[in-house]
């Protein structure tokens, strides 16, 4: 684990979007660590790579420096809420770069227990998610994303955006996890 100890906070509010999208290789992963409070305590040079940041920019901070502000507060809500509950969660997620290009992953987060089985952090690894599951998502996002305007930037938002996310999912007759998977594409033999 890496050290946060003379870290210096990166401003995000300088960081704008540019519409710009970058990917990375099938085969790599991007991968990171927390403490439970999400601050960054390990990141991979894929991470850094992908993300536009040397590794001392980011560890030390909180993970939400990544934060797309096209993401919906709600999936954060769920993940955080999941996770913090000692399961797991799959979710395709849009991150921000250091230089404001934006970047899909499908990530996977899992708790990280230590004795006694508490939870003491959280692992997320990310992939290259196909671009048909991108495509797929991104009409339940933007729905996501209008619900939570009409609802400020905090609490409330992310409240009217989850009910918002379980009513679709319900209509489905899905959980996240299961909406998530029916996006993922067969691997063909």
């Amino acid at each position: 684990m890496v050290s946060t100890t003379g870290t210096s906070r990166v401003s995000r509010a300088a960081v704008r979007p540019t519409g710009q999208e970058r990917t990375f290789g099938a085969d790599e992963l991007i991968v990171s660590k927390t403490d439970t409070r999400g601050v960054i305590t390990y990141a991979n040079d894929v991470f850094c790579r992908v993300g536009a940041y040397e590794l001392h920019e980011v560890v030390g901070q909180p993970h939400n420096l990544i934060r797309h502000p096209e993401m919906p507060r709600a999936v954060f809500k769920l993940l955080w809420d999941t996770v913090s509950a000692g399961r797991e969660l799959f979710a395709y997620v849009n991150n921000l770069a250091a230089d404001g290009a934006n970047y899909w992953v499908l990530a996977h987060v899992t708790p990280s227990f230590g004795p006694g089985g508490k939870v003491v952090g959280y692992h997320s690894n990310r992939r290259r998610p196909a671009r048909a599951g991108v495509e797929a998502v991104q009409p339940l996002y933007r729905e996501l994303l209008a619900e939570e305007s009409r609802h400020g930037t905090g609490r409330a938002a992310a409240e009217a955006g989850s009910a918002l996310l379980a009513a679709r999912l319900a209509e489905r007759g899905v959980d996240y996890d299961e909406f998530v998977w029916s996006l993922i594409p067969d691997v063909e033999a």
